[in-house]
């Protein structure tokens, strides 16, 4: 290590864009138009998997945000809204295939939903949700153990973005021991959430807790952010891992 090293610290690497088709598949995106804050049209969602695409990957499962207050989408919005972009992604002649399932929040209706409808999962019946980034979520393990016993995979979205749980390492073991997937989006890792959540990522991914990455893709300004994140050795790192679930989807 170099005298400049030593006093400031290892210096970063930017590496060459990763291949993304070595992942294929992208999880975690708001590619369907006019349903949430992702994509608002369809010639937006078309100009969004063409930057995807690009970058390598060749399937995408997207995942509209299902929030009571907010975003009060069902499976037959989601997937009424999915047939359009497949109709339109054959007339482009994109050689992409797109699926959808959800990105539930994790509100006063989510338990109902549990309990009373079939809810939209990808794989192997993997369900991803997201909580509030403001206040610690009040019965999580009681949740988490609801959709188990549904028969669901529970995988908690953008797991570094939880700025109440920073430095709770025995939190994210416990949430692991209880059977909790993790997702990470990528773009944490060149910093567009900032540098705090960009450390835990880091961490995540030393301590071998990432079981899936994704895009979380809403719009063009997000595909800058995914080219400069793609870079980063942190996304090789884990991007190399064959323990990822992007791999077997």
């Amino acid at each position: 290590m170099g005298l400049f090293d030593s006093i400031f610290g290892k210096k970063k690497k930017i590496l060459d864009p990763f291949d993304m088709s070595i992942l294929k598949t992208d999880v975690h995106s708001h590619l369907i138009p006019g349903i949430d804050d992702g994509a608002q049209t369809l010639d937006d969602s078309i100009q969004l998997i063409r930057e995807l695409n690009a970058m390598g990957y060749s399937k995408f499962i997207t995942t509209p945000h299902i929030m009571s207050d907010f975003y009060k989408n069902t499976p037959e919005t989601i997937l009424g809204g999915l047939e359009k972009v497949r109709e339109r992604i054959e007339e482009e002649g994109l050689k992409v295939e797109i699926e959808a399932a959800a990105e539930y929040y994790m509100d006063f209706e989510f338990e109902a939903k549990i309990k009373e409808e079939k809810l939209l999962t990808f794989g192997d019946n993997y369900l991803l949700f997201e909580v509030s980034y403001f206040n610690k979520p009040e019965g999580f393990e009681r949740i988490v153990f609801d959709l188990q016993t549904a028969g669901y995979k529970p995988m908690l979205a953008h797991v570094e973005r939880y700025p109440f749980w920073y430095g709770d390492w025995e939190k994210y073991e416990r949430f692991k021991e209880l059977g909790v997937y993790f997702q990470l989006n990528i773009m944490s890792l060149g910093g567009h959430y900032g540098g705090q959540t960009k450390k835990v990522a880091e961490e995540l991914i030393d301590k071998g807790m990432i079981d899936l990455i994704g895009s979380d893709l809403h719009n063009m300004n997000h595909i800058e952010s995914m080219k400069k994140a793609i870079c980063e050795e942190y996304l090789h790192k884990i991007a190399s891992s064959e323990n990822l679930l992007n791999y077997k989807l």
